[in-house]
């Protein structure tokens, strides 16, 4: 019988050897597991604490392991994140416990000849200071960060030499909270206080936020795809970030509005609710079944003024300044969102150098889209001043017929661009 543990080593084996998301990859785990609540939550911590902390994991283990890192088997390394994750950052899991535990998974996984190995590390630890090692690296700024914050040195580097080290310590810092689950209120069919209402009569808690008044924050919703509020077409989920970035359109009623790169969808939907589910958006996405989401997204809440399809945003366009809004959401490093799907921190650097010309490529074609007085949106989700501030400089120096408009929501600075009337 699978427990906590042994699925949560099953699905940080898979997410490694596959490079695949972690969301996706624990939903899967699930659907096919018979774990009641309590013992998902405590494979979810264990899996996301694990994927958070890999390199401070293997900082502590290589001081106390006489092999190298690079000997050990996959697995036995793995369980021994396991045991070393629970003996270091989680107080509520008795050290016994910690150790015999995953001594057991080891044996479990027929690891037998590592489980004295494993046993010996873990009891060594847990006699131990492991900050005196943290400690020792204090003089080297980038080393130290990386092994407090588990983060690689090449995006420390790279933060710091964007953000300064205040900002880099303060982006370090936020992977290791927990992330807000946000929904978008469908205003085509309730309003913000009557949904929460009706969530709450779902057993589902919630909080209204502040900045976007259709937006909610919500807790303990379980399935979320299984309440009838969800079936029903009610709300969608949208972290808070994406509806700013809509908000920032300030759309109307009437409009045409083209999103380059849409899928799932979801600021699609906001733009359509905004817009009281009257004018015209174009949604597109390079994959069929991607294209395939945002229609039965739109289907299930309500709104018919979207059409979706299959397009390249880095091809030439055919239609010329037919939109009034543009919104060139484009594919990114994603290093915004680490709190969310941990493991992007672990990608080579060098997997995104292409990017820039990819996303350049993709904003030029929009903008040809786009009417003489129109507003064209660029945004990415992650922390890279060559994917975000270099993109947007090169443009407006290339496109004179544009300019900047500053807008500030609740505090905060966002830069979009508009087409002049005239050139």
């Amino acid at each position: 019988m699978d427990t906590a543990r042994s699925l949560a080593l099953k699905a940080l084996l898979k997410v490694e050897e596959n490079k695949a998301y972690s969301n996706l990859v624990l939903n899967s785990i699930f659907s096919e597991s018979n774990l009641n609540c309590k013992d998902k939550t405590f494979c979810s911590a264990l899996f996301y604490g694990v994927l958070e902390r890999k390199i401070t994991l293997e900082y502590i283990i290589s001081k106390y392991s006489k092999i190298p890192l690079k000997k050990i088997s996959k697995e036995v390394l793995f369980i021994l994140f396991i045991g070393i994750y629970q003996l270091k950052f989680m107080d509520r899991v008795p050290q016994s416990a910690a150790v015999n535990e995953t001594v057991k998974l080891a044996k479990k996984t027929k690891n037998f000849s590592s489980a004295g190995f494993i046993n010996g590390i873990l009891r060594n630890f847990a006699r131990s200071n492991y900050n005196d090692y943290i400690d020792e690296l204090a003089n080297e700024s980038v080393k130290y960060l990386s092994v407090k914050y588990s983060c690689p040195e090449c995006l420390v580097k790279l933060w710091l030499n964007d953000y300064g080290k205040e900002n880099t310590v303060g982006i370090l810092n936020s992977f290791f909270k927990i992330p807000s689950f946000d929904i978008r209120v469908n205003t085509l069919k309730t309003n913000t206080t009557d949904l929460a209402e009706i969530l709450k009569s779902e057993g589902v808690a919630c909080e209204k936020i502040n900045v976007c008044s259709d937006a909610l924050t919500v807790k303990s919703t379980g399935q979320i795809e299984n309440l009838n509020s969800f079936k029903s077409g009610l709300f969608h989920v949208q972290n808070l970030a994406s509806q700013i970035c809509i908000k920032i359109l300030n759309l109307k009623p009437g409009l045409v509005l083209v999103d380059v790169c849409s899928a799932p969808g979801g600021k699609s939907f906001t733009s359509a609710e905004i817009m009281q589910n009257t004018g015209e958006i174009y949604s597109y996405d390079l994959y069929e079944y991607k294209v395939s989401l945002i229609k039965a997204g739109a289907k299930r809440l309500g709104i018919n003024i979207i059409s979706a399809g299959v397009k390249n945003a880095k091809a030439d366009n055919s239609e010329k300044e037919f939109a009034d809004m543009v919104l060139c959401d484009v594919p990114c490093s994603g290093f915004g969102i680490i709190e969310r799907k941990p493991e992007i921190r672990y990608k080579p650097v060098d997997d995104f150098l292409e990017l820039p010309k990819l996303q350049y490529k993709i904003l030029c074609n929009s903008e040809k889209l786009l009417k003489k007085g129109g507003r064209l949106l660029y945004s990415t989700c992650t922390l890279n001043k060559k994917e975000n501030n270099e993109i947007a400089d090169k443009f407006l120096k290339e496109h004179t017929n544009y300019r900047p408009i500053e807008i500030c929501i609740a505090g905060i600075k966002k830069r979009t661009i508009s087409k002049k009337a005239t050139n």
